[in-house]
């Protein structure tokens, strides 16, 4: 099997859409010798900042010298960035082999009576049995989709990570905070600690879970504190943060992430790394420190200088989400004009999402997402409370959105992380940017 093969394999099974549950992921990594027994776990769920905090922790258990694996998704332009190694995305060549393992297995499972898998549970096997192959001696675990019932949720971790709980996906997590923090929640184990930066309502949910699993909760402004730089936060050198656990000692690092977001989301990464540091003796103080400071997790606020222009690009892509963009960019750009390439999928709570971003005096160009679960484009840009026009493409609306800029504005590409590959592609070829 090809990597193109894989990937076509993979894309055909995404047909048949999300189904939670766990009875068809379990059978498979049964066929597969249960490799997500192999090694220990950091389970990492929430509405937004989850794949930042997997980026975190894992960094910093890599600089402590731990071979590690990261699982995340959704890809933003190769499959490949969805598994990695101390860092390092795993080769085409590699998932190809590990896809063509998982298929065999489908094949098997299907074959005795088990419901075809979906992609994220192939996917996730593929992720699972690789790392055993590896010899990782962690692996930082991403939830696809709530918690309780994604495949994922086979593991028993070491620690297990909440970050803020919003409403988003509420066909399947329920329609209040309340019911989607238990969904969030059921990812906690039997004795096994929770780090989250939750508030209320959620947060009481979670508590309740972990007091029911005899689980030590770790919650932020209360078990732990972050502080952060009061000043402007700049681009080029990212921002100074302080975790403090209660009674017990501070880590103080620079992470190169933006936004006030970003410390809460450090805050939940080093908790959790604090929790681990009990009982792996070579994750030091130096170690976390170094590894959350050489962190990357591109398309969350990254801030691109080129063609005489800042840019922005941001998988923003649910009103929780939103509202920390311009929060964040008030941040960083205070009151400088913007100018949107906006594209976003018709499941997602856009009017709310709209009301939020954009002022008056914006210019937006609406795209399409490359997915059949995009928005119209034209519908989108009748709705905008400013000037709006609809392109055919995301290469064209780039096209419109770059020649409407002025000195002085801000391009600020939002709405969707479907949209990044296509708008990372597009930005190397017209700039020859090599790292972004």
């Amino acid at each position: 099997m090809t990597y193109t093969e894989a990937v076509q394999y993979l894309e055909t099974a995404s047909s048949f859409g999300i189904q939670l549950g766990l009875g068809r992921i379990e059978a498979l990594l049964a066929r597969l010798g249960n490799p997500e027994r192999q090694y220990k776990t950091i389970h990492v769920t929430g509405t937004n900042g989850k794949g930042s905090v997997t980026a975190m922790i894992a960094a910093g258990l890599t600089a402590g010298g731990i071979k590690t694996g990261r699982y995340t998704s959704p890809h933003l332009e190769e499959y490949t960035e969805r598994i990695a190694i101390d860092g390092r995305d795993i080769s085409q060549a590699d998932f190809a082999a590990a896809t063509a393992v998982v298929a065999e297995a489908v094949e098997a499972v299907v074959a005795e009576g088990t419901e075809r898998p979906t992609e994220f549970e192939m996917l996730t096997a593929a992720a699972f049995w690789y790392f055993a192959q590896q010899q990782v001696e962690y692996a930082v675990i991403e939830v696809g989709l709530g918690g309780l019932l994604d495949s994922t949720n086979v593991i028993v971790p070491q620690v297990s990570v909440i970050t803020n709980v919003a409403m988003d996906h509420m066909k399947y997590c329920g329609n209040t905070i309340e019911e989607i923090a238990a969904v969030k929640a059921g990812i906690i184990k039997e004795g096994v600690p929770v780090v989250t930066t939750a508030d209320e309502p959620a947060l009481s949910v979670i508590a309740r879970t972990a007091y029911q699993k005899h689980s030590h909760l770790y919650a932020l402004d209360h078990s732990f504190e972050v502080v952060g730089n009061a000043g402007p936060e700049d681009p080029a050198t990212g921002q100074m943060v302080t975790v403090r656990e209660n009674c017990r000692y501070a880590i103080t690092t620079t992470i190169p992430l933006l936004g006030k977001h970003q410390r809460t989301n450090a805050g939940a990464a080093i908790m959790a790394l604090m929790v681990i540091a009990r009982h792996e003796k070579r994750l030091t103080r130096t170690a976390i420190e170094q590894g959350t400071a050489n962190v990357k997790w591109p398309g969350r606020f990254q801030v691109i200088r080129a063609g005489g222009m800042d840019i922005v690009i941001d998988g923003a892509h649910n009103p929780a989400g939103i509202d920390t963009f311009c929060k964040t960019y008030e941040d960083v750009f205070a009151d400088r004009k913007r100018v949107f390439l906006f594209s976003v999928l018709a499941d997602k709570d856009y009017t709310h999402m709209v009301q939020e971003l954009f002022h008056d005096d914006d210019y937006v160009v609406c795209a399409p997402a490359p997915t059949p679960r995009t928005s119209d484009p034209k519908k989108m840009a009748a709705m905008l409370p400013c000037k709006a026009i609809a392109a055919d493409s995301i290469a064209a609306g780039l096209d419109q959105a770059i020649a409407a800029v002025t000195a002085g504005q801000v391009l600020c590409i939002v709405g969707s992380l479907y949209i990044q590959g296509e708008v990372r592609d597009y930005l190397r070829r017209r700039f020859s940017l090599t790292d972004i």
